[in-house]
């Protein structure tokens, strides 16, 4: 290693150590959670190459997850961490497996945590991440003891907000950065992406796109190749038909599914006109028709009709490659921008 390098190195290393310690990783960066794709393959893989995995929970049963999480410990030994959604109906069976399995790092992604939640998750020792879309969420989220939050932008894959990574960082970087470790995510495919938040005050980031065509993913071929050939321009955001229904916008691959998923909304709609279905459950229902539409997608291979759910970055995923590679990849970048930085 020339000392150029090892100077940008030792620069990424200090400036990830919060991050790193946070998590018990070697590295800052975490695997974002992926229904169907953050499974035990990607999150041992994610772990024992140095990052951080965590579990997509999902719509798992607690049963499921109790299984999940046994098999991903048979595959490392490194720290792991599991994503919750927070309206499932069965939240606290899941916190309380995830604690029966100690379990170090729990995210809560969906919402608020509820009522209760934050203490039956930390009761045991685990840190609790949570999902801050704007400034006023992350204060509100520390002062209810909050360990480390994701600020994530609408560049991302799957659920997103209203707002772009570039400014939710600008906004609550300044502000909360040393109260809290907060993790950068949504729309970063290349290392100098992660040298510029972290110079920003970032502790670390997360990526879910750019891991998908891992080696080590279970994800279909077909999936695959929908991400390998894609371009930025080619995951967007659906759209919310009905002002009643509180639909969180998701992106992905413009495909068949897409048409499919306006089909689904409206076909929610008119239960709500009719009166039978409340709001709660209508929400489930367009939930559940994410979850399925996912697998079809990622399990089965149907591109077409499946949902290909992609953050913007999809444009510089260009091959299948082992995650570890991926892994040394984004870091030698970040290190080399440091580099030049100092230069």
């Amino acid at each position: 290693m020339n000392q150029s390098v090892s100077i940008g190195a030792e620069r990424l290393e200090r400036r990830m150590a919060r991050g790193a310690a946070f998590l018990g990783a070697e590295v800052a960066i975490l695997c974002g959670a992926m229904s169907w794709v953050s499974e035990r393959n990607l999150v041992a893989a994610m772990s024992n190459a140095g990052g951080f995995g965590l579990i997509a929970c999902g719509a798992m049963t607690p049963d499921l997850l109790d299984r999940e999480i046994a098999a991903t410990k048979a595959l490392t030994d490194k720290p792991f961490g599991v994503n919750l959604i927070t309206m499932h109906p069965a939240l606290f069976e899941l916190i309380e497996v995830c604690n029966r399995h100690a379990v170090g790092h729990v995210v809560l992604a969906g919402g608020l945590p509820p009522t209760g939640s934050i203490d039956a998750i930390k009761q045991n020792g685990a840190k609790l991440i949570c999902f801050a879309p704007a400034l006023s969420l992350a204060k509100k989220l520390i002062r209810s003891g909050v360990d480390a939050l994701v600020v994530e932008g609408m560049e991302a894959g799957g659920h997103i907000g209203p707002v772009s990574t570039s400014v939710l960082a600008q906004e609550i970087l300044p502000d909360v950065a040393d109260k809290v470790p907060v993790f950068v995510a949504g729309g970063i495919g290349r290392g100098e992406a992660i040298a510029a938040y972290l110079d920003m005050g970032a502790a670390g980031v997360q990526l879910g796109t750019r891991f998908v065509c891992a080696t080590e993913s279970i994800a279909h071929a077909n999936f695959k190749k929908a991400f390998i050939r894609a371009s930025a321009r080619d995951a967007t955001a659906s759209v919310q038909i009905d002002p009643r229904l509180p639909v969180i916008p998701v992106r992905a691959l413009k495909n068949a599914g897409g048409d499919l998923f306006t089909a689904k909304q409206r076909e929610v709609a008119q239960l709500l006109d009719e009166g039978k279905v409340a709001m709660g459950e209508a929400q489930l229902q367009i939930e559940h028709y994410w979850a399925g539409a996912l697998r079809r997608a990622v399990i089965d291979g149907d591109v077409e009709h499946g949902s290909l759910m992609a953050g913007q970055s999809v444009g510089m995923v260009t091959k299948e490659e082992p995650l570890a590679e991926i892994l040394a990849t984004l870091m030698a970048e970040a290190a080399h921008a440091l580099e030049k930085r100092a230069a």
